[in-house]
Order: structure tokens, then sequence, then C-alpha cells
């Protein structure tokens, strides 16, 4: 945690004071002051051993920031819904910090509705939640110790609450997928081979980092991050067109 904190406030100073901070970890060598998070993606023809995605999770402390509930699976775009995510705790993930709460079986209920309108106070991509109806009597919380980690399916629902704590709450969350999966947006994504063989092809394989200069990896850097904003930002306009047609359908009706 502390080798992270040094390196996030020589990162950029603006991350130092944002208290609603969700960044991604550069690989590889530190890219220049200020250059962007990256995001970091890998296939691998092997279910059980797949990577696809991994990002800083950061709730201050005494703060009202909250992850509203939610599915992973939105926000991605990738079918089939086969992704899973480890979250690994860099700090005490505590039910006073703030811990992921989950609704076991909900995988199975499918794909839910999110809202398209913003979620006040939640760190969520786009601020969205699930706005259809469902029962959360069943939610338990993951509270995690320092260097550990939880495994939730993309499907699953869950949320976490403010971190009341008196240090920060910092995730670590790293995504598999297995090679088969593939991205449904109009631009193809690059990933990081993990392990194994790449059969399928449906992503832009990238260069090992070890194996190009600091340059090139700079650059290499910069054009991943830019075109997983530029799928996310695709991923979100669909989802706002989808919930708004849903939304016209349902006035036709009465």
């Amino acid at each position: 945690k502390t080798a992270f904190e040094i390196y996030q406030c020589d990162w950029s100073s603006d991350v130092c004071s944002s208290d609603l901070a969700a960044r991604a970890l550069p690989v590889g060598p530190r890219p220049r002051r200020g250059s962007p998070p990256a995001r970091r993606h890998g296939i691998d023809p092997r279910p059980r051993h797949p990577r696809l995605h991994s990002t800083f999770f950061i709730k201050e402390p005494k703060t009202d920031a909250i992850t509203a509930w939610h599915q992973d699976s939105t926000y991605f775009g990738l079918f089939p819904y086969e992704h899973v995510t480890a979250w690994v705790a860099l700090s005490e993930a505590s039910i006073e910090a703030g811990c992921m709460e989950f609704i076991p079986g909900s995988h199975r209920w499918g794909q839910l509705t999110h809202g398209k309108e913003s979620e006040p106070g939640t760190i969520n991509a786009g601020a969205r939640s699930i706005s259809t109806p469902f029962d959360s009597s069943t939610a338990r919380f993951a509270p995690i110790k320092t260097g550990q980690a939880s495994l939730h399916h993309t499907l699953i629902v869950h949320n976490s609450p403010p971190n009341g704590s008196s240090d920060r709450r910092i995730g670590f969350g790293i995504s598999y997928i297995p090679a088969h999966v593939r991205h449904s947006g109009s631009k193809r994504m690059s990933a990081t081979l993990v392990r194994g063989v790449d059969r399928h092809g449906n992503f832009d394989l990238e260069k090992d980092p070890r194996q190009s200069t600091e340059v090139e990896r700079v650059a290499a850097h910069e054009r991943a991050y830019a075109r997983y904003r530029e799928c996310h930002a695709e991923q979100m306009a669909r989802l706002a067109a989808a919930r708004s047609e849903e939304h016209t359908s349902e006035l036709q009706s009465h």
C-alpha cells in the first residue's frame, strides 16, 4: 500500500487530492507524469486462467463515496458472460471501510437493466446502477484483509457502502476472460495474452512490454488506454439508447 501511494502521488498530483478516484495500474515502467492510467487486458484459451482488465478502486476515509448496486457485465460489452474479477485488497476492506456486498446466486438472474440516470455519490462507471426491481434481502458483506482477494462473476449483483474507517480503502480489481469471449463494440480492443495460445483472434495481442523500449511502452500504453475509453464510451451510449427505447415502449404500452 505504501509503495502504491508513493507511486500514486508521483504519478499525478491531482490523484492525491481526489476522494472519488478509480484509477488503473500502468503495466511496465512508470509512464510520463500526468499520462492517463492504463487498462490492461488479457486472454487465454483455458477458461480457468484468463485475464482481462485491472483497475484500482479507491475510497478515501470518512467519505460518502459508494458503489451502487450493479453488474460488471454492464460496462464491458463482452459476450458470453464468462469473465471473473479478482478483487485484491491493498488495505483492509472491512465492513466499516466499505467492503463489497454480494447477493448470492444473482449471477443466475441474467443481465439486468441499469438506469440511464446518474446515481449521486457513486464511483460506478457512468454513475449508473440497477433500475430493475430486485430482492436484496439475502445480500452478504465480503470483508477481506490486506493482501487477501475475493472472486466474483461478471453478472453477480453487488455494491459497496461508504468508507467510514480512518484509512483509505484501496482495491485492485483484475478481471479474467477465456479467449473465446469477444467484445461487441465496433472497434477492436487490444489484449495481453496471459498464458497459453490464442486460437480465436478476438483481440489484438499486445507486445510484451519487457521487449520494448521505454518510448515504445509509453506509446503502447497511451494507445491501449485511448482505445479502452473509446470502447467504454460506445458501451455507455448503447446502454443509454437501449434504456431510452425501453422507456418509449413502456409509454406506448400505456
